[in-house]
């Protein structure tokens, strides 16, 4: 019974920071579908879960498309900025 309660005690800690990660500001991700229309995005957080957002009036769905790489701001649960995310740099080759 304690191993049980210990797991789902991590799991509560482990979606209340995932949550925080989302209220604070910035999360990198994938865009999984667009709804313009119905002015919505079903985003995946990097190592996380589909969520469908809400997107601002002042958010261009138009400016992304499904697999698209992004980094969004979400406040409240709705999108108040949409960005491509950054490219890695490629990796320095090393060798004699």
């Amino acid at each position: 019974m304690k191993k049980v309660t210990a797991v789902l005690v991590a799991m509560v800690l482990f979606v209340a920071l995932v949550s925080l990660g989302f209220a604070a500001g910035a999360v990198k991700g994938t865009i999984k579908s667009v709804d313009a229309k119905a002015g919505t995005v079903v985003f995946t957080a990097d190592g996380g879960k589909d969520e469908t957002l809400k997107a601002d009036k002042a958010v261009d769905l138009g400016k992304v498309k499904a697999g698209d790489k992004v980094e969004i701001t979400v406040d409240k649960g709705s999108v108040m900025s949409l960005k491509a995310a950054a490219k890695a740099a490629p990796k320095a080759a090393v060798g004699c």
